[in-house]
């Protein structure tokens, strides 16, 4: 509207109310004691109207209900309580649940279709499971303990895993253990094996016991930071991707719209062309 039409416009509704709304000069325009009023009476209804608005709109979309999102590292849950935080604020009618899954779990409670959203690490060749967008890349590390002679050093390479005991996790599939806990050195050499168990916490207890070493994440050495253990980076591992994943038919209006205010909060490129490409590729 043009600046003529809306001083119409606001005339017409002082005339009808009899009162003057604004007090204009040349430099500004100003609320009136009435149009403060006014303005104040009216707003619980105008934000009425507008949540109404906003609810008819999610329900045409198919984002009510709940969301379940899960998560396999701490640094992930804290990305998707960021995450939820925002889609609430948009979609006042869809409750999310987060969930945290031990390594040993995997992907079954996505294949259960106990949750609808899965953030966790990369691979998840998965039949019946999208991989969707790579929300973040993460180097490496290898946690051993604090007087190991690894601990000194400022890097290490995956050849050195052949001088040291790994520490296992039990339940993964083997494709995910043989990326993230392999049993030879890229040049062949067999990588000794040390206890296997199902937790994180229970890793990190053998290490500081001195029963063997574990790869992760570098990040892990901000949120698992301890005396007794020392975080070393890989000078020649490839990164540890997370990603999203979600059932092969189960990309819902609400994960697709989770999706996307994900990958918004991660700092990443909207994710309609990624989430395309992956749908169309699944299930592998």
């Amino acid at each position: 509207m043009s600046p003529a039409r809306i001083s119409q416009a606001i005339k017409k509704q002082e005339r009808g109310l009899g009162a003057a709304l604004f007090e204009r000069t040349s430099r500004q325009v100003s609320l009136t004691p009435a149009g403060r009023q006014f303005r104040d009476d009216l707003l619980p209804g105008y934000r009425q109207i507008q949540e109404a608005i906003a609810k008819a709109a999610a329900v045409g979309r198919g984002i009510t209900g709940t969301l379940r999102v899960g998560f396999s590292a701490a640094w992930c849950g804290n990305l998707i309580v960021k995450a939820a935080d925002a889609f609430k604020a948009r979609h006042l009618e869809c409750d999310i649940q987060i969930q945290e899954l031990p390594l040993h779990v995997g992907f079954a409670p996505l294949r259960a279709r106990e949750l609808d959203l899965q953030l966790t690490e990369l691979p998840a060749d998965e039949p019946g499971i999208t991989t969707g967008p790579t929300v973040f890349s993460i180097p490496r590390a290898l946690v051993v303990p604090a007087g190991h002679p690894f601990a000194g050093r400022p890097s290490i390479s995956l050849e050195d895993l052949a001088h040291v005991q790994l520490i296992t996790i039990i339940g993964p599939p083997q494709y995910w253990l043989d990326f993230h806990l392999p049993s030879h050195t890229p040049a062949g050499r067999p990588i000794p094996r040390g206890p296997a168990t199902v937790a994180w916490q229970e890793v990190l207890s053998l290490i500081s016991a001195g029963k063997g070493v574990c790869p992760t994440s570098a990040l892990a050495a901000d949120y698992y930071s301890r005396p007794d253990l020392a975080f070393v980076p890989f000078h020649d591992a490839p990164p540890v991707d997370y990603a999203l994943l979600w059932p092969a038919t189960g990309q819902t209006p609400k994960v697709h719209a989770f999706v996307q205010t994900l990958l918004a909060v991660a700092g990443r490129r909207s994710g309609d062309a990624a989430i395309s490409r992956s749908t169309s590729t699944s299930p592998r």
